[in-house]
């Protein structure tokens, strides 16, 4: 089933977060820890969620990732620790829904880098993932990813 992938416009919330370095198959404890810790001091300070955990790759350098994770929240806050106040990603993206494991999205990011060339856009070197579902409580292959690339114009 070929992947389908469309252009949108992301209006960036303000959201809890942690920024890390670390090799790609490093990264789910780091995630699950981080974004239990977030959750934590939600919690303490009253705060729901506002949208769906996430993670915004500055990289895909698999042994040096740069990855920041969190939840989007209602209102601003300053944070503590290595828990930062920032906000998800703002502008012009290419997207496309991942239906599967975490670890097999390459044919998804392959899609959008695909439609970025054919589209005359190029990468602006940004990847978003918003987790739709629970891993602890859906099967892996049916976890959904809705995962963004962000893009610009190619200037001629």
């Amino acid at each position: 089933m070929p992947i389908k992938c469309e252009l949108a416009e992301l209006i960036p919330k303000p959201a809890l977060s942690i920024r890390v370095r670390t090799a790609a198959q490093d990264l789910p404890p780091i995630f699950a820890s981080g974004l239990k810790k977030i959750r934590e001091y939600m919690q303490e300070g009253q705060q729901q969620a506002a949208g769906d955990p996430y993670a915004k790759y500055f990289n895909l350098d698999a042994r040096n990732l740069d990855v920041e994770f969190g939840i989007p929240v209602s209102g601003s806050f300053s944070g503590r620790d290595n828990i930062q106040g920032s906000d998800t990603p703002a502008g012009k993206c290419v997207t496309c829904l991942h239906i599967g494991p975490y670890n097999e999205t390459e044919p998804s990011y392959y899609a959008l880098t695909q439609w970025i060339k054919d589209n005359g856009y190029e990468s602006a070197g940004i990847a978003y993932e918003v987790y739709l579902n629970d891993p602890e409580n859906t099967p892996e292959d049916k976890l959904e990813t809705q995962i963004y690339e962000m893009i610009r114009h190619v200037e001629l």
